[in-house]
Parts: C-alpha cells; sequence; structure tokens
C-alpha cells in the first residue's frame, strides 16, 4: 500500500469512529433523558444503568455504521477536494479507480467486523439489554394470549384459548394427533397450570380420546375403536414448555445469525405466525454489509469534486442522502415484516436502488 493509501485510509477510518462516537453520544444523552422517570421508578443503581448502555451502545453503534460509513466518507472526501489533493492526485496520473482503492479497504475493514459483529456478538449483550428493558423499562407484551395456536411436530397440533404468561396459566387446552390425515389422538383439559417444582403441568377436568382400527375412506367419527377417559386432575408433560408462551419483546435483536436459521426453522415447521419479522432481521445482517460498500462508493462520488460553496454543500447532500436511505430501509422493512413482500428481496431494495444511483452518477456525472 502506498503513502497515498495510506494517508486517505487513515482519515477515513479515524473520521468513521470519530463520527461513530459523536452519534453514541447524542443517543446515549436523549436516551437517558427520554427513560430518566422509569430509571427513578424502578429504583435502579448507577452501576445497573451503566451496565444497560453498555450493552446498549454496541446494539446502536451496529444499527448506525451504515449511514456513519457514508458520512465519513462524504467529510473526508470533500476536505481533500476543498483542499484541491484529489484535482492533485489525479492529475499526477491516478485514475479514479485507483483513488478508490483505500476506500474500498476501509469499507471492506468495517463491513467484515460489522458483519461479524452484528452477527454473533452484540446479540449476546442484547439478550442483557432486552432483560432489562421488559423488567425495568415496561417493555411487557399483553401476558394474556389469546386463540393460540402451535404446530409442535410434523403432526401434532396445540390449541389454547386464552394464557397467561405470567401465571403459567391456560384455559381450553387441546392437543391433537393425525397420522394420514385423520384424527387419531385428543386429549382436551378446562385448564392447565405449569408446577414448577414438578417441572410439569397439571391438567384440570381432562379427556384423552383415541381413536384405532381406522380404514380407508371411512370416518373415524362413525367406524373404529374409541377409547375415552377423563379426570379431574393429571400432571402430564407435554411437548410445549411456557417459555413458548413468554413476552418475545424484540426476540431477534438476542438470537445470533446461527440461532435465528435454526429458530426460523423451527417456526416455518410449527406454521407459526410472525416469521416474517425473524427473516426480515436475517437477511438485513448480510445485506448490511453490502450497503456499507455502496454507501461509501456514492459517497466519494457525490463529494469528490471541489465546490466553490466549500464543502458543507457536499455534507449536506451526504446527509439528505443518508435519510433517503433510512427512509426506504424502514418502507421495505416494513412491508417485508407486514407479509407483503418477501423479506429476502426487501431488505435488498435499498442496496440496489442506491447501488444503480451510484453506477449512474459514476458513469455520467463529473467526478
Amino acid at each position: 500500500m502506498k503513502l497515498l493509501d495510506r494517508y486517505i485510509l487513515k482519515q477515513f477510518l479515524t473520521t468513521f469512529i470519530f463520527v461513530v462516537l459523536i452519534l453514541l453520544a447524542v443517543i446515549t444523552v436523549i436516551d437517558f433523558t427520554e427513560k430518566t422517570d422509569k430509571y427513578t421508578k424502578a429504583n435502579l443503581s448507577a452501576l445497573e444503568i451503566l451496565g444497560y448502555y453498555g450493552d446498549f451502545l454496541p446494539w446502536i453503534a451496529g444499527l448506525v455504521t451504515p449511514i456513519t460509513v457514508f458520512i465519513a466518507t462524504v467529510y473526508v472526501t470533500a476536505r481533500l477536494a476543498g483542499r484541491t489533493e484529489i484535482i492533485a492526485i489525479l492529475s499526477s496520473g491516478v485514475s479514479f479507480r485507483r483513488l478508490l482503492l483505500p476506500y474500498a479497504a476501509g469499507s471492506i475493514l468495517i463491513a467484515s467486523t460489522s458483519f461479524y459483529f452484528n452477527g454473533w456478538v452484540i446479540p449476546d449483550s442484547n439478550k442483557n439489554r432486552l432483560a432489562f428493558e421488559i423488567a425495568h423499562l415496561n417493555k411487557f407484551a399483553n401476558p394474556n394470549l389469546r386463540n393460540i395456536h402451535l404446530q409442535v411436530s410434523p403432526n401434532t397440533f396445540v390449541f389454547i384459548q386464552s394464557y397467561n404468561n405470567v401465571t403459567d396459566n391456560g384455559y381450553q387446552f387441546s392437543l391433537e394427533r393425525f397420522e394420514d390425515n385423520r384424527l387419531m389422538e385428543k386429549l382436551t383439559a378446562n385448564r392447565i397450570v405449569w408446577d414448577t417444582t414438578k417441572q410439569k403441568w397439571t391438567m384440570h377436568d381432562w379427556k384423552l380420546k383415541k381413536i384405532d382400527n381406522v380404514f380407508e375412506g371411512v370416518k373415524p367419527d362413525t367406524i373404529g375403536s374409541k377409547h375415552l377417559s377423563s379426570g379431574l386432575t393429571m400432571d402430564t408433560t407435554l411437548i410445549i414448555h411456557p417459555k413458548e408462551f413468554k413476552n418475545d419483546y424484540r426476540k431477534y435483536d438476542g438470537l445470533t445469525i446461527t440461532e435465528l436459521f435454526s429458530y426460523i426453522d423451527t417456526l416455518r415447521s410449527r406454521g407459526s405466525a410472525g416469521i416474517e419479522m425473524y427473516e426480515v432481521e436475517l437477511y438485513t445482517r448480510f445485506a448490511s454489509p453490502f450497503s456499507i460498500f455502496i454507501l461509501t462508493f456514492m459517497g466519494v462520488i457525490v463529494s469528490s469534486k471541489k465546490n466553490r460553496g466549500g464543502t458543507g454543500y457536499q455534507i449536506a447532500v451526504g446527509f439528505a442522502l443518508s435519510f433517503i436511505f433510512i427512509l426506504f430501509f424502514m418502507m421495505f422493512r416494513t412491508f417485508a415484516e407486514a407479509g407483503s413482500m418477501p423479506p429476502q428481496i426487501s431488505v435488498w431494495i435499498p442496496t440496489i436502488i442506491f447501488g444503480i444511483i451510484s453506477a449512474f452518477m459514476y458513469k455520467y456525472v463529473p467526478r
């Protein structure tokens, strides 16, 4: 790497770190101001609050990395152009494509580091952050869940009319097992309660119906041997656990990429709803590093021409484009989470759009 490359790369990386720290400081002050009353009501110590922000700040840093890279690129390049350094570089025989090399090296370093941290390191700290927010910041979902449908195995389905995930009480419970699309076993109970000592469910007013000798083309309700049993209470080990019904507030933030793949497969096998949020999070973590490359490339093009008004105009353009990118990202993420668009496509659309714009600017806009 030549002296010029090291010079640009150093400015690029130091500016990126400086911008990240400035944004984190601003966000921390705003967040702390908004949550001061909640900290006071929860009687939290300074050490507990500091621990929370120790987990909060890495998460925010991971979110803002693509935008801070873009802002850093625009700022560094605009300063180089303002001091006519880019004109001198190009006049010495260095091509514009060659000028992009230190920026590319810096964006690769940032993107690979961001991918690793967002994929495996930050989710682990997010588990503590989410637990803190649920416990102290009133981030608790409605404890009374209704009309729960779960596919707990390829042929076994669970239905609970209502469930309280604080007391672990469920009402109007039924478990059905099918074979070849025929009902073979049905277990019902008016109420189920989780026994923390026995680590089992206690079923109240339960009934169990088993059906044998069902022949092809004949309804089970009319022909076949039925075995009926019932009772007031019964302890049993079901293939569900109270954790299935616990608060899942932003659960995807606390899952690594490996855990996201596994959890999405579990949700698909159960036929569960809400899988789109986890898919959006998974594909976003893969799309984010590529957006860093595109935004760096666009930032150099936008700010490489010397402007009579100084660097302020170019920095303003950079912030405007950053806002547009965030707007696109939030809009298409909302579409994906609502099921209007496939998540694996929607999260890539902002990057693709900005990539096309960058290619157009590189070809036609004077640099």
